[in-house]
């Protein structure tokens, strides 16, 4: 008890925190929505709210600083449980609805995968498609960093947190003095370009409900919609042309616009060689795709290429998962080539999933560096990234994660495998699970859905975007014998 009590502790008051959630849905709901649906989010915040008292007055007795291991144990425990308090007002909302399909659901949005079991969505209740979609804004950044700038003031300390929870490669640098300080910042920004995206896509043409939760899953990068055809119910190149704009802008680091702020000067933004990889890649892959469909005659007009290629290369590539159309009729390089790209193009430190782009670029750097020690053993050729060397314990660790990233999906592919699942479907909703990407291909591509799945085959792409979503180590630590020692 001694040892998991102060991290239930915390978790407690995570869940007190969060029972206060419900009330977005609900402001939405007291405007658009018919009475009875109400309820459903008061009963959702009393059962929230009510659990976590419970468990704080249980605990409270065991605070302390935390540990190292209680800041991975915390994170997992987080990312965990509040999918399931978050699934309660589906259960209560949707008649027929399971648990296993309700967590899938809100583990979709809390991870901004962006996979849905749901159909219908155009006659759910307001509040409901709010709720998904605000799960995704508030777990792109990650819930965590929430947590960070909160903890202080209730008297424990976050370094552990930050480092479990932080994204990409390189975690010890910190923005500012103080680990809460960074975290209140970047929340600063990401919600000042939230409410610029909401405006966008207001002036767009759509209205308040759908510009707020879309505005919700493009800076999460999570692309569920209020609409069963996703982007293709609005068929607009104006909202188009927005959501590949701020879905753009959110594959950055919200750690290097901090900096830009901080400065008053792009040069760090322009000069960054991540950024830069990112940019070079989603052009590159825009203009290779747009060839691809004009030469196979996909589109009879150059632009209608133009436009659905840039669209779907960036919506893969950001691991957003928004659609205007069903790019599984398309010449089968284009999906297999925007689902890979989704594997790796967004930037540690954004909202989206993957390996990242610096870890790529730190990969084939390496894999460049021992080709030229092979012919000059000799050489003094170190990795460097932005004109820094780059030490033996960082690409130590990046090797590290990729063997248990392509581990991770040979495991779960296999799993699929054996349930039944024929391999294109398999591979694609693996990678689609691990990378949170949202968008798949087969029986769970856009002529198929993730509802037609069995429970087991359900569970493993949840657990697929849990890993990914805490980018595996801070999952597979737990799991090491050393970390259960004192």
């Amino acid at each position: 008890m001694a040892f998991f009590a102060p991290v239930l502790n915390v978790l407690a008051r995570v869940l007190v925190g969060y029972a206060f959630m419900f009330l977005i849905p609900l402001a939405w709901g007291w405007a658009l929505d018919p009475p009875e649906v109400r309820n459903v989010w008061w009963m959702s915040m009393a059962i929230t709210g009510g659990l976590g008292f419970l468990l704080w007055h249980i605990t409270m007795d065991y605070r302390r600083e935390l540990l190292p291991r209680d800041g991975f144990l915390l994170v997992n425990l987080v990312w965990s449980v509040l999918p399931a308090f978050s699934a309660i007002p589906l259960l209560l909302a949707i008649d027929g609805l399971s648990f296993t399909d309700a967590y899938f659901e809100t583990m979709s949005g809390f991870t901004t995968t962006g996979f849905t079991v749901l159909s219908g969505l155009d006659q759910l209740p307001v509040s409901v498609n709010v709720w998904r979609c605000v799960l995704q804004l508030f777990g792109g950044l990650g819930i965590m960093l929430l947590v960070v700038a909160v903890l202080p003031l209730l008297g424990l300390g976050s370094v552990q947190l930050y480092k479990a929870e932080a994204a990409g490669p390189i975690k010890d640098d910190r923005l500012t003095p103080r680990i809460a300080e960074t975290a209140r910042g970047l929340w600063s920004i990401y919600f000042v370009f939230s409410g610029a995206c909401m405006l966008a896509y207001h002036w767009a043409g759509m209205n308040w409900p759908d510009a707020f939760m879309h505005m919700c899953s493009t800076m999460g990068l999570g692309g569920l919609s209020s609409h069963d055809a996703s982007f293709g119910f609005f068929n607009s190149p104006a909202i188009e042309g927005v959501a590949m704009v701020f879905m753009t802008l959110s594959g950055v680091s919200f750690a290097r616009y901090f900096i830009v702020w901080r400065a008053k000067s792009l040069r760090s933004l322009l000069v960054d060689a991540e950024v830069r990889g990112y940019v070079g890649v989603l052009i590159a892959s825009v203009a290779m795709v747009t060839g691809v469909l004009m030469y196979h005659q996909t589109h009879t007009d150059p632009w209608d290429s133009l436009r659905h290629a840039a669209f779907h290369v960036v919506s893969f590539a950001t691991t957003t998962g928004y659609a205007t159309q069903d790019y599984s009729v398309w010449p089968i390089f284009a999906p297999v080539w925007m689902l890979a790209l989704g594997s790796f193009a967004t930037c540690a430190g954004s909202t989206g999933g993957g390996l990242k782009m610096v870890r790529m670029i730190l990969l084939f750097k390496q894999a460049r560096r021992e080709l030229v020690m092979a012919v000059h053993p000799r050489a003094v050729n170190p990795v460097r990234l932005g004109g820094a060397v780059i030490g033996p314990k960082v690409m130590a660790s990046v090797v590290a994660f990729m063997l248990i990233y392509l581990a991770t999906h040979i495991g779960l592919t296999m799993l699929l495998l054996i349930s039944g699942m024929d391999v294109v479907s398999a591979i694609s909703a693996v990678v689609a699970s691990v990378n949170n990407i949202g968008l798949a291909m087969g029986s769970v591509g856009p002529q198929g859905s993730f509802a037609s799945l069995s429970d087991f085959q359900t569970w493993i792409c949840t657990i697929g975007m849990l890993m990914g979503r805490l980018e595996l180590l801070a999952v597979m630590v737990l799991f090491v014998p050393q970390f259960w020692r004192k």
